[in-house]
């Protein structure tokens, strides 16, 4: 059985994390050791894998079985007379990621001609299964989410400052870690639901409750959300609004990729995007994926 509580990371540690996964990611049909994964990540054998297990609630060498049975089935999607797919794959314990049911609530037009005059947010920095975050609320919901490296806390708080110049922000910490909690790792008993206060243009909004209704275990690309929201052919300008999405992770646009697949950009890094998108990827992994490996696939001549 695996830990059910994923763990939140300091900077340091969920750098380590990142690495390992895009080292995983770029080298897993090399089907490399535990030992030199944890050498990518600069840990040793035992604390990485303590330390993966603890944040994606597998071992990493069930997570390299789990994107090697994914890439199986995308080549058997395309050519099923070059592979001979023979893997039972899988994870033997998923982590477990809370459904949120999200609402997006936008700011009164008033509050954003008024720059937040008399808004009060509450919030600070915590860390979080990606990292070290700011994150600050109102009374009416969730208004910042934002990712930082080691020693970014003052350019942080001037962002929250540039979205919201007149509202007032007590610095507390330890809401902040409470609201990680019932973002990432939810108790029994705690809310089923957050709401997201945000400020953004007629368009911005558009683009955003379209993320949060295609869902938090669903990729798309730039084109497909333009389509869904009735504009084809406004990639760009959508993928301004996703760029401008003032609570990371809760609004899912990490789940943007560009049209051939591939990662494409995200304002808080590569790293982060394709750590989120493989912790996702593994909570919603299905029942059927968490086998251990029994033989290897039949490599293409």
């Amino acid at each position: 059985m695996t830990d059910p509580t994923r763990a939140f990371l300091n900077g340091r540690d969920f750098t380590r994390i990142a690495r390992a996964i895009r080292f995983i990611e770029q080298h897993f049909r090399e089907q490399p050791r535990l030992a030199q994964i944890a050498h990518a990540a600069h840990l040793s054998e035992f604390h990485f894998n303590r330390l993966f297990r603890r944040w994606a609630g597998v071992t990493p060498r069930q997570y390299l079985a789990f994107l090697t049975a994914r890439a199986a089935r995308r080549a058997l999607a395309r050519a099923p007379s070059v592979l001979e797919a023979a893997y039972e794959v899988g994870l033997s314990g998923p982590g477990r990621l809370h459904d949120l049911m999200v609402t997006l609530e936008a700011v009164t037009p008033g509050e954003v001609r008024s720059s937040g005059a008399g808004l009060q947010l509450c919030g600070g920095f915590t860390d979080t299964p990606f990292g070290r975050a700011l994150i600050a609320s109102s009374a009416r919901g969730v208004a910042h989410l934002s990712f930082l490296e080691p020693g970014e806390e003052s350019p942080a708080l001037a962002a929250l400052s540039a979205q919201w110049p007149r509202a007032t922000f007590i610095r507390q910490d330890s809401a902040a870690s409470v609201l990680a909690g019932q973002i990432w790792d939810p108790r029994p008993g705690s809310p089923a639901a957050l709401l997201l206060a945000v400020s953004g243009t007629n368009f911005q909004l558009k683009v955003w409750q379209a993320l949060l209704e295609i869902g938090p275990q669903a990729t798309t690309t730039y084109a497909q959300l333009a389509a869904l929201i009735g504009v084809p052919g406004a990639a760009r300008a959508v993928g301004n609004a996703v760029a401008a999405n003032p609570v990371a992770w809760l609004i899912p646009c990490h789940n943007v990729l560009r049209q051939d697949g591939t990662l494409g950009g995200y304002h808080w890094g590569a790293d982060r995007k394709r750590a989120m998108l493989a912790w996702t990827g593994l909570s919603h992994a299905h029942p059927e994926a968490i086998r251990a490996p029994r033989q290897r696939l039949a490599r293409a001549t």
